[in-house]
């Protein structure tokens, strides 16, 4: 056989947390109890109207391809919460449905990613979006940051770090592993910056919705200009759906559907109809409730490792993270998490998945799953750590 794979898929590193929960469930199916805080999926099932809606578009045969941008209906019902959520009028036309922010974000970077270009993000960062990158001949351009700027981008790093190979800046608004939020002014200030570069700004707004004490501003309010991907898997639970949406610009609307038809055909057909039932208020009234039961976890959470000498010198204001320095405990924090899952049945996230910057001491925990789960993932963190 031959096995001569292509260097652009060797340079593409594996998504640790999968490696990670692969093996946790497999220490699940020997019957141990592992307490899962590596994986970005919220534990709450999906909300039962939006179920109850797949299951009526199978019984009336809605199985078959859609329009590759998505169902109109679910375009509008997306503009209308726009509408209502951020008092913004966009067009049905200018939403495109995808199969989930994966397809969102291969698409818009095959849009504005020339092969040798670079996208600029945060260190720590989502990994999967320079691996996309790669996927299509470019790279990501990782700017380091700490808590000293809120773990984002700023208009100063861009101005330092920007280069002719740029294409443009990513953001991600609350962020993926910090849980930090891009502030109005900021962001503001930022698409400015972009701007006056003539570079393309993308924003992440996938963990919209999950702030708390406040609602984060989408970038549309600002510009209207931008890229915005979103998805059904964060704020709404739908996970396993594989289903999101991007907003672009209006000229982009034909590229971007190109792109669609040609890698995906359409999203999937039950997903979308389902989809429709997550804006509905009875769905939303459920959402509130986690919201609430999220930033209570996030709380004890927090206040457990730092009781524990974690260094957590920002508290997240958003998504469902807490990545927290763990140099007291250990000088590789990779080995560690496989040890801590391996020895004591806590599965977390080694900060290498986020990028180079000081990773070797941080580790993501994920506060999805309940109360009872982490106060008993930080009895066992307490008993390794004190003996």
């Amino acid at each position: 056989m031959n096995t001569a794979w292509t260097q652009r898929v060797a340079d593409i590193q594996s998504f640790k947390v999968m490696d990670l929960l692969k093996r946790a469930k497999e220490l699940d199916a020997q019957g141990f109890d592992v307490v899962h805080m590596e994986a970005g999926e919220p534990d709450f099932a999906t909300a039962a109207p939006v179920a109850e809606a797949a299951k009526r578009a199978i019984d009336e045969g809605m199985t078959q391809y859609t329009a590759a941008a998505g169902i109109m209906p679910l375009r509008e019902t997306i503009a209308r919460w726009y509408q209502q959520r951020y008092g913004l009028e966009i067009s049905p036309q200018r939403i495109i449905v995808t199969s989930g922010a994966s397809g969102a974000l291969l698409m818009v970077f095959s849009l504005l990613a020339e092969q040798g270009r670079s996208f600029m993000m945060t260190d720590p960062g989502y990994p999967c979006n320079r691996q996309f990158l790669r996927l299509i001949e470019a790279r990501g351009q990782l700017v380091p940051v700490g808590p000293e700027q809120n773990y984002q981008l700023t208009p100063e790093l861009i101005n330092q770090h920007w280069n002719e190979a740029t294409a443009g800046v990513l953001l991600a608004s609350p962020s993926n592993p910090t849980g930090a939020v891009v502030k109005r002014d900021e962001l503001a200030a930022i698409a400015q910056t972009v701007r006056e570069k003539q570079g393309h700004l993308v924003v992440d707004e996938l963990y919209h919705g999950l702030t708390y004490g406040f609602d984060a501003p989408s970038i549309l309010e600002l510009d209207d200009n931008a890229f915005v991907l979103n998805s059904f898997s964060k704020y709404f639970g739908m996970t396993g759906w594989r289903l999101g949406w991007m907003v672009v610009p209006e000229v982009a609307v034909p590229e971007v559907e190109k792109l669609a038809q040609n890698l995906f055909i359409s999203p999937c057909t039950v997903s979308q109809y389902a989809a429709l039932a997550a804006f509905e208020p009875e769905t939303l009234t459920i959402l509130e409730q986690r919201r609430l039961a999220f930033e209570q976890r996030r709380d004890l959470l927090v206040s457990g490792l730092r009781e524990l000498g974690f260094g957590i010198p920002v508290t997240p204001e958003g998504a469902f993270y807490v990545y927290a320095d763990a140099s007291h405990l250990t000088d590789n924090t990779f080995d560690y998490c496989w040890s801590l899952l391996e020895d004591d049945h806590v599965a977390c996230t080694p900060g290498l998945d986020f990028g180079n910057n000081h990773a070797e001491k941080f580790i993501r925990f994920s506060y999805t799953t309940g109360v009872e789960r982490i106060e008993l993932a930080l009895e066992r963190l307490g008993k390794r750590i004190n003996g």
